[in-house]
């Protein structure tokens, strides 16, 4: 198997999630593949421990950085891309759960389709990626690695995203460089920044993609920085109308109906079909997505 991109795992200051962030990713990703831990100064003294814990004990080639002072998130994200040259990256949320093969899923979706820029799996509270019910921040599922047997069994279609969505995403390097990296001077969240270059990598004729056939969970959605919103419609007018629409049209429904069959065939039930009212039904249409839209709470250039 080839090496596998480097994963990039930015510290929070949430000690329990990235001691759960770091035993899954130790568990799901293969013997070997490299990590950096990137600490903008904001690990405290518990989660140092953590982190020194994790790296005397991983299989992971790790590696740890930290500023002694912090410089902001989306700055300090595009310092470490930078490092990274014009290598695909895979960056994961600190609050991020994967699921096992989640990093070799996404690799095979980019070997598929040298057109996409960003690959996003699944996640329970992924906004436009989200499963089971689009828009929601639903329950971490109880069985990571059944889910992904299941997301195994999908067709990789790698349907079109708004957006790439932050608790998971594989960036490929060479795209990212030619659309000129994150803005860490218009944006202060990850959120946000990645929204940003999602859209510019759009406009330079890449692809920002669904991986259907890996799953990263989250306890909680990324947010927006303060402004980071009226930044986003000042640059992009569309952005919010763009996304309810793709919210309530749910093009993915019927990906998120295949996936629901394919764990409740694995666990040998009856599909899940009350999680997906039929269409014309009336009921999608008339409770619309749950949460407002717009962050609030609730290969080779394809162009040339």
């Amino acid at each position: 198997m080839a090496e596998l991109p480097v994963v990039l795992l930015p510290l929070g200051a949430a000690d329990d999630a990235l001691d759960a962030c770091l035993a899954a990713l130790d568990a799901g990703t293969p013997a070997g593949t490299r990590v950096w831990l990137a600490d903008d100064a904001r690990a405290g003294p518990r989660g140092l421990a953590i982190v020194e814990r994790w790296l005397a004990g991983t299989r992971l080639r790790a590696d740890y950085s930290r500023r002694q002072r912090g410089i902001g998130e989306v700055a300090h994200l595009d310092e470490a891309l930078g490092a990274c040259g014009d290598a695909d990256v895979l960056v994961l949320a600190p609050d991020a759960i994967p699921a096992p093969g989640w990093a070799t899923a996404l690799v095979a979706c980019f070997a598929r389709d040298a057109s996409i820029a960003t690959a996003t799996p699944w996640c329970n509270a992924g906004e436009s990626a989200a499963w089971p019910r689009i828009g929601e921040i639903n329950p971490v599922p109880d069985d990571l690695a059944g889910l992904a047997r299941a997301c195994e069994t999908l067709p990789p279609l790698h349907a079109e995203l708004p957006a790439a969505v932050g608790h998971a995403v594989l960036l490929r390097g060479s795209a990212r460089r030619r659309a000129g990296g994150l803005d860490a001077s218009s944006y202060g969240s990850w959120y946000a920044a990645l929204i940003d270059l999602s859209l510019r990598l759009a406009g330079l004729g890449w692809r920002n993609a669904l991986c259907e056939t890996a799953f990263v969970a989250r306890g909680g959605e990324g947010g927006p920085a303060e402004g980071d919103m009226e930044a986003l419609a000042a640059r992009w007018p569309d952005w919010h109308a763009r996304l309810a629409g793709f919210l309530m049209r749910d093009p993915l429904r019927e990906a998120r109906r295949r996936l629901a069959d394919s764990v409740a065939g694995l666990e040998g039930r009856s599909p899940q079909r009350d999680l997906f009212p039929e269409a014309g039904d009336g009921t999608a249409q008339a409770q619309g997505p749950r949460r407002r839209t717009g962050g609030t709470p609730a290969g080779e250039d394809p162009s040339s």
